[in-house]
């Protein structure tokens, strides 16, 4: 069970990603390097504010035809650990895993509705999406590729270890995502995020007033600097 409130992951969406990224760089250094997206993606809606959830993890392919058995028994067993796989609210990460991510898209009309309604606030993934105009309202998709075809595509595996563009996520790891990327956020530094990312926004406020200032200049980008600097 996670240790942290529906509260606690609002405060982090009130942020978007790259201010999460700055922040951690304070309350969790060792992060500064590791945990985002490292690839431009296209996103569903880019002036959609910041998604926060617990990570729904799987793989996929869509090259090849899936005959066997097991084909329609693991897509149900994938939807069913969208729902009641950990705790809400949900965002899918999907790592396609074949020699060219994307070539069929998972994520349309039908599958964006199916997970909404199933508690998913949206995905990440190197793969593919479709359907861009009928997709559920208010669903985010981040996704490497658009294309016009699901070709064969399928769930291959799902609660296991996945990579998304440098992105390492596993099962009910916190992601927060808008139009930038995605990242993981460690369960131990949301609390702390917060504070931290209105620390830097006074900095930088500092900077950003004096760049507006009727005779600006490198001496007064010094002082600036100075200024934000000795902000804690």
């Amino acid at each position: 069970m996670s240790n942290l409130s529906q509260k606690d992951l609002d405060a982090l969406g009130a942020y978007d990603t790259p201010t999460i990224l700055n922040a951690l760089e304070i309350v969790a250094p060792e992060r500064r390097a590791t945990g985002f997206t490292v690839r431009s993606m296209h996103c569903l809606r880019p002036t959609k504010t910041a998604i926060v959830g617990y990570a729904r993890t799987a793989t996929i392919r869509s090259m090849a035809p899936h005959t066997g058995p097991n084909v329609k028994k693991i897509r149900t067993e994938y939807y069913d650990y969208i729902e009641n796989g950990g705790p809400a609210p949900a965002i899918s990460i999907i790592q396609d895993l074949d020699e060219i991510p994307g070539f069929g898209a998972f994520w349309g009309e039908v599958n964006t509705n199916i997970h909404k309604s199933l508690g998913c606030l949206g995905c990440v993934t190197n793969g593919s999406m479709r359907d861009l105009p009928d997709a559920a309202d208010g669903f985010q998709l981040l996704a490497g590729e658009v294309v016009p075809s699901h070709a064969h595509v399928n769930i291959t595996d799902f609660k296991k270890q996945v990579n998304v563009y440098g992105m390492v996520v596993s099962d009910g790891d916190i992601i927060h995502a808008d139009q930038h990327g995605a990242c993981v956020v460690p369960n131990a530094a949301v609390k702390n995020i917060p504070a931290a990312a209105e620390l830097l926004i006074r900095k930088e406020a500092v900077i950003l007033a004096a760049c507006k200032e009727e005779g600006f200049g490198i001496e007064r980008l010094k002082e600036a600097i100075g200024d934000s600097e000795d902000i804690h």
